[in-house]
């Protein structure tokens, strides 16, 4: 009679380039103990960073089951690995749509019985053993040399004591989801208290009333957080209440039901272009401007956060040329399509594309003024008006919010549409998008529920520039 074992293999790869040179890294590792059991590397030649982790999950799983090849059907492995790509294609979730990860999916697949092996998603900073390894090879490769288990040291930088466990974690939801755990955190809550929240407690606008745009949301590619002062001061004509997504919000937190995972959209701002540092009105009426050398290093920088994090699972751009290449840098790298809605493009300027606030405060003086005063006034020469952009936007997050519950989707836009759904997320008045600021290739994330709450939990952040 086989032999039960439980097993954890931890496995990474990388690229330097991808395409590049390129490594993994596995590591088999007692769940009892937390030791070690087995490690696996090689540097693979050119290669991307998707290719050689799926060499990497094949090589922990030969190196689980050459370890106990007796033990048949009875072997129960959970892999733990920083790609959520690998993760939910081969948990099931993903489809498999590249052509170079299809048979690498379907050698690892064929490795051990399918009902043997579970997934789980973990931070980066929890797979140090694998990814040191991974880094190992590569550095081998770039000696002319291949990795060998008698050099490493990957072990040494990996955490001292692993949690030891006599059983498997179970895998619940898609990984790094935090939806069920804020859901049991509620029911906690509820009932240590007994009795359900106060009314009112983070109330939430109603559902009825009709979008507004930010009468003073940033225009320009870059900031215009200072044009009340220039405008000679901020409207104070009040407006209705934002629009939310369909449904009736919960009040409070401890009567909350499970709503499951949120819709959570990703907000990135596109990557400089020409007209960024000069500040000009960059809309969808102008010249469409392409990524500078700038705004494309700012493309890729993104795309590594992204990889690294692991948490995207479908892209969805504006029409302009800038978010697409900005988009396509992160697609590239993460092996997904990108699909393109219109209603994330930037607000249309009118007479005013291509020229500064200064330029068009000397020229359309009076216009300026009466735009900033309203959303419902347009820009010279026909443009679109804030009310009118925030309509669209509003449509756009409803659809996207239908098609993708569940899911985690990345969003390459511009200033405006961020704002305003930000703006409408928090159901704040126009004259709270002049407190915004938001930069060049910067992340926000707003994520919105079941019961048409919505949270954002991000805002201009540009960490993954530096």
């Amino acid at each position: 009679m086989s032999v039960a074992r439980q097993v954890v293999v931890e496995a990474d790869g990388g690229s330097r380039g991808n395409p590049g040179p390129a490594g993994y890294g596995a590591v088999v590792i007692d769940p009892a103990t937390g030791e070690p059991l087995a490690e696996a590397a090689e540097y693979i030649g050119v290669a991307t960073n998707n290719v050689a982790e799926y060499r990497g999950l094949i090589a922990g799983l030969e190196a689980a089951k050459a370890l106990f090849p007796d033990a048949g059907d009875a072997l129960r492995v959970h892999v733990r690995m920083d790609s959520k790509l690998v993760v939910e294609q081969m948990s099931g979730r993903w489809k498999i749509k590249h052509p170079d990860m299809k048979p690498l999916a379907a050698r690892a697949a064929a490795i051990l019985p399918p009902s043997s092996v579970t997934y789980e998603w973990i931070p980066r900073a929890q797979n140090k053993h694998a990814d040191r390894l991974a880094n190992e090879a590569m550095d081998a490769g770039r000696d002319g040399r291949q990795w060998e288990a008698s050099a490493s040291t990957a072990a040494l930088d990996a955490p001292s004591a692993r949690t030891p466990s006599t059983t498997l974690p179970p895998v619940q939801g898609p990984p790094g989801d935090q939806a069920a755990g804020a859901a049991r955190a509620r029911a906690a809550l509820a009932a240590a208290r007994g009795a359900a929240a106060p009314e009112g407690l983070f109330p939430m606008p109603g559902a009825a009333e009709t979008p507004e745009a930010g009468v003073a949301a940033e225009t320009t590619e870059a900031s215009l957080s200072e044009a009340p002062a220039e405008a000679g001061g901020e409207p104070t004509d009040a407006h209705p209440a934002p629009q939310q997504p369909a449904g009736t919000p919960q009040t409070g937190w401890g009567s909350a039901p499970d709503l499951g995972a949120p819709a959570t959209l990703v907000l990135l701002r596109h990557g400089e272009t020409a007209l960024t540092p000069e500040k000009r009105f960059s809309g969808s009426g102008g010249t469409d401007p392409e990524l500078s050398a700038v705004g494309r290093g700012q493309a890729e920088r993104a795309a590594e956060h992204f990889a690294a994090l692991g948490t995207v699972q479908e892209i969805v751009s504006s029409p302009l040329r800038r978010c697409r290449e900005t988009a396509a840098a992160v697609a590239a790298r993460l092996g997904l399509d990108v699909r393109i809605d219109e209603g994330l493009r930037e607000t249309d300027f009118g007479a005013w594309e291509g020229l500064t606030f200064g330029e068009v405060r000397e020229r359309y003086g009076d216009d300026l003024t009466a735009w900033l005063a309203s959303p419902d006034t347009a820009p010279t020469g026909g443009g679109e008006s804030f009310a009118e952009v925030a309509e669209r936007v509003a449509a756009a997050r409803d659809r996207l919010v239908a098609r993708y519950a569940g899911r985690t989707v990345l969003l390459v836009t511009h200033v405006t549409p961020i704002k305003t759904l930000v703006r409408l997320a928090l159901g704040a008045p126009p004259e709270a998008l002049f407190r915004m600021e938001l930069s060049a290739a910067s992340v926000s994330t707003v994520a919105y529920y079941g019961d048409g709450n919505a949270s954002v939990r991000l805002l201009n952040d540009t960490s993954h520039l530096r």
